[in-house]
């Protein structure tokens, strides 16, 4: 059974930076994709990036290309999320996720396993 467990969330100014960790266990993630989401309160979940575990190729929604950046330690079964230049409309739970497909896809339903989520507030 994949566990997924995030920390590094918290409240930080905008134009400030954090960093989510995603630590993995319960697999072999060598033919996985893992991401992450977000939902901000009243909204739906929307996408934020994935890596492909194999071979760290990326994906990122429009609205944080150039500010985060996914990556992951294959040795430490961790997925990372570096969040530069954080807005106020970046505000929300975030969520890691995984699923055994090499083709990251961008909708909650793609993705089988989900972490608990962890908060983050960008204070304006």
């Amino acid at each position: 059974q994949v566990q997924l467990v995030e920390t590094g969330g918290g409240l930080v100014q905008a134009g400030g930076s954090l960093r989510l960790s995603c630590a993995a266990s319960g697999r072999t993630f060598s033919r996985f994709t893992m991401g992450w989401f977000r939902q901000a309160p009243g909204k739906e979940r929307e996408f934020v990036a994935a890596v492909r575990w194999s071979v760290s190729s990326t994906d990122y929604a429009d609205s944080v290309k150039g500010r985060f950046t996914i990556s992951r330690d294959t040795a430490k079964n961790t997925v990372y999320l570096q969040m530069n230049s954080l807005k106020p409309e970046d505000t929300a739970v975030y969520y890691c996720v995984a699923d055994r497909t090499v083709i990251p896809g961008t909708t909650p339903a793609a993705y089988g396993y989900w972490g608990h989520g962890t908060q983050v507030t960008v204070s304006s």
